[in-house]
């Protein structure tokens, strides 16, 4: 078993206790530092990939929601630097979901 698929069933066993009437506040606590540690994380990583995006943005005078939109459609070629935007684009873009998760789930 991998760490991650024994990191999913200790949090799965967490939740079952909790569905049962578990509680602790040991657990609430640890829980909400280990939540808000990771959004700080996630947001100093968005903040990067914010900064390479802007560089292709200025480069190009075309915000990274439309450039991408294009690229995909096959509308701006396939210089490597493309797909180097296309990839921080990406990336910035799983990192907003998992922020929007992170973000919309109870403290």
């Amino acid at each position: 078993m991998t760490l991650s698929e024994q990191t999913l069933t200790r949090i799965q066993s967490l939740a079952y206790l909790y569905e049962t009437g578990y509680q602790s506040e040991t657990v609430d606590s640890t829980i909400a530092k280990l939540v808000t540690m990771e959004r700080n994380r996630l947001e100093h990583e968005s903040a990067a990939l914010a900064g390479r995006l802007q560089f292709f943005e200025q480069q190009y005078h075309l915000p990274s929601a439309d450039f991408y939109q294009k690229f995909q459609a096959g509308e701006m070629g396939d210089d490597a630097d493309l797909f180097e935007w296309s990839a921080f684009y990406q990336m910035w873009l799983s990192v907003q979901e998992r922020l929007n998760t992170l973000q919309t789930s109870p403290e």
